[in-house]
């Protein structure tokens, strides 16, 4: 007769020294025979981040931890040594995926390590048995089968290394806007999963509170079949491992790509680009949403130029009145993530359309609609004049570069249309990813392009973007723009250490795209950027003389084709442009004459750029005494008490 378990069990581990004590497998499913130890060791809760957000999330899930008496410590894996891992009796991981489904740099060593291990065959699938540990993944959909593949390959090599899991890998994608509501779901299964380990009792982790010394036999989760099995199969169910794709309800389809009706955020099975999460976190930030993917939000130099205290650089060097000009986008995504983005990443990314669609005409509608209750809400603020306020009310201008990108909304040509006809003029930036959708634009009062980096290398870095071929997408946008007859604009975004340095490659992009001006100017927000999104710091902000530094040598090399214009101190912005074209017996003609726009659109008859231009100040001129800033405006300055500097 066999003995009872217990004494089973007794017999089995008196037999067994702990030098020998590993992981047993039964039925191709996975069992622990853990060891624990007298001696408690702290867990460690290590964050593989790039953008930041990995570190927040980690951050927080440290101090729910420490609320429920759970103690770790919170790593950066570049300051922790591998070879120490095999000391751990509990870690959890949470690991962003990079570009090209990489880790980012502060977790390329320790993955490497983990990877080179689980390959050699004299270090073996015993190293971690006294270690158990959980993973999160933060990635993007959007990047298809790259998407957190480096969490799911942190799984599969501490796994091959003899770790136990105690849950499956939970994945969160940071474009569906409930990153946040599934992290803090896996957050709270992993403190009961800790405390159900001891008992209850809190204290030291790894299954270990200092009092109990002996061993144990425990089952782990089930729903592993091998270790090349996620456990999720194509059509998210019959695995038992619930996908995140099953959370809110049936997720699309990988084969099919359909939302069932009852998923969150669709309707009538169609997807709705901005989810309840995503509009929460937008609306934060002072967005207005319209319908299911379009905003409207007023600008500071809105506010500024009602109070008669000045308009923003397109005041100086186009001649646009601020407190006139509405802020929109007809589409939220984009098709990069920027590491200046100032949105913090709360927008979603998309390489095409796959949302619903709202109508043309509505979204103008409720732009003006929203945009005007705005300006209403400034009557009685401080400083505000009434007959600027009045004109306020009546938008002339609609700059459609507030977030995402405006030309992947499938009907952009329409809703173009319905601003001229409402003579409203257009400035329209789009990031260089769609250049069939730059041919097919009709006339824009004013067509930028972002041109964020000179080089295929920093151009991935800084725009990190969804598509393979980015940069042939980037230079076919640069061809397509130089076919356009209307006003076209380079914008090119300074950010110290990322792309200020390629003059010369940055001159060989004018004769791709040929166009009328060059923006060039710094990301104002990142010295109000406090994200844990943002890696970027005010070191990465370069002054208004570095600026012009650029801009001079820039145009230096463009040997006479682009002068330096206009510039505008206060938004640390200078313009160069073609002075064959824009420069006229030695005066500069860089504004536009808007009421000639509107009537050559409705003539229907072909035009160019300079068939609307329009004489430019003297005081927006470049090195002029005021700086770009209008004498009409009275100069506000708000006083600031500053450190004494020893």
């Amino acid at each position: 007769m066999s003995p009872p378990p217990s004494a089973a069990r007794l017999a089995l581990l008196a037999a067994l020294s702990a030098a020998s004590v590993y992981c047993l497998y039964k039925s191709r499913r996975l069992r622990l025979l853990k060891l624990v130890s007298p001696t408690p060791r702290r867990g460690k809760l290590f964050f593989v981040s790039q953008t930041g957000t990995s570190k927040a999330l980690a951050q927080r899930l440290f101090s729910l931890l420490a609320s429920n008496g759970l103690t770790f410590d919170l790593i950066d894996p570049q300051t922790y040594e591998p070879e120490d891992l095999h000391k751990e009796t509990l870690v959890l991981f949470v690991a962003s995926t990079w570009q090209d489904g990489n880790p980012p740099p502060n977790g390329g060593f320790l993955s490497n390590w983990l990877a080179e291990s689980a390959e050699d065959f004299r270090v073996g699938s015993l190293l971690l048995t006294k270690c158990k540990f959980a993973v999160f993944g933060v990635g993007s959909r959007t990047y298809g089968d790259t998407y957190n593949v480096v969490g799911k390959e942190f799984s599969k090599r501490m796994r091959a290394l003899g770790a136990a899991e105690v849950l499956p890998v939970r994945e969160g994608d940071v474009d569906e806007g409930d990153l946040d509501e599934v992290f803090d779901g896996w957050s709270r299964e992993v403190v009961r999963v800790l405390r159900g380990d001891m008992g209850g009792n809190g204290g030291t982790v790894g299954g270990v509170d200092g009092n109990v010394s002996e061993y144990e036999l425990t089952d782990v989760d089930d729903e592993y079949e091998d270790d090349d099995d996620e456990g999720v199969e194509e059509d998210g169910g019959g695995s038992g491992v619930v996908d995140l794709e099953d959370i809110a309800g049936k997720g699309p389809s990988r084969k099919t790509g359909v939302v069932v009706a009852k998923t969150n955020g669709t309707v009538n099975g169609v997807k709705e680009m901005v989810t309840p999460v995503i509009r929460a976190s937008l609306e934060k930030q002072g967005y207005k949403i319209i319908g299911s993917h379009s905003g409207v939000k007023i600008c500071r130099w809105t506010k500024s130029q009602l109070r008669g205290r000045g308009g923003c650089y397109k005041h100086s060097f186009y001649g646009i009145e601020s407190h006139r000009c509405m802020e929109a986008t007809p589409s939220l995504a984009c098709a990069n993530k920027c590491v200046f983005c100032w949105r913090h990443h709360t927008n979603p990314v998309g390489k095409s359309w796959q949302w619903k669609m709202d109508d043309p005409l509505d979204i103008v509608n409720y732009a003006i609609d929203l945009h005007t209750k705005m300006i209403k809400q400034m009557k009685g603020v401080p400083g505000v004049k009434a007959e600027r306020l009045l004109e306020g009310l009546s938008p002339r201008h609609c700059a459609l570069s507030l977030v995402g990108e405006p030309i992947m909304y499938p009907e952009i040509n329409s809703l173009v249309d319905e601003l001229h006809r409402r003579r409203i003029s257009t400035f329209l930036v789009t990031n260089a990813q769609f250049p069939d959708k730059i041919k097919m634009l009709r006339p824009i009062t004013q067509l930028y392009v972002s041109v964020d980096a000179a080089t295929k290398d920093s151009l991935k870095a800084i725009d990190r973007p969804l598509f393979g071929d980015f940069w042939e997408r980037f230079v076919d946008s640069l061809k397509a723009l130089r076919e356009k007859q209307q006003r076209t604009v380079y914008r090119l975004t300074l950010v110290k250490g990322w792309n200020t340095e390629d003059i010369d490659a940055y001159s060989s992009l004018f004769e791709i795209g040929n166009p009328d001006f060059v923006e060039i100017k710094v990301n104002e927000r990142l010295s109000n950027d406090r994200s844990a999104t943002s890696k970027l710091t005010m070191e990465n902000v370069p002054w208004h003389c570095d600026v012009k530094a650029f801009s001079e040598a820039l145009a230096q090399k463009s040997k006479g084709a682009y002068e330096v214009a206009c510039e505008h101190v206060h938004s640390c912005c200078v313009l160069l442009a073609k002075a064959e074209k824009f420069k006229v017996n030695g005066h500069w003609f860089t504004w536009i004459d808007y009421d000639k726009f509107h009537d050559l659109v409705a003539s229907g008859r072909p035009f160019d750029s300079k068939d609307y231009m329009a004489p430019s100040p003297s005081w927006s001129v470049y090195g002029a005494e005021e700086g770009g800033f209008d004498p009409a405006q009275s100069r506000y300055k708000k006083e600031r008490h500053h450190k004494s500097a020893h």
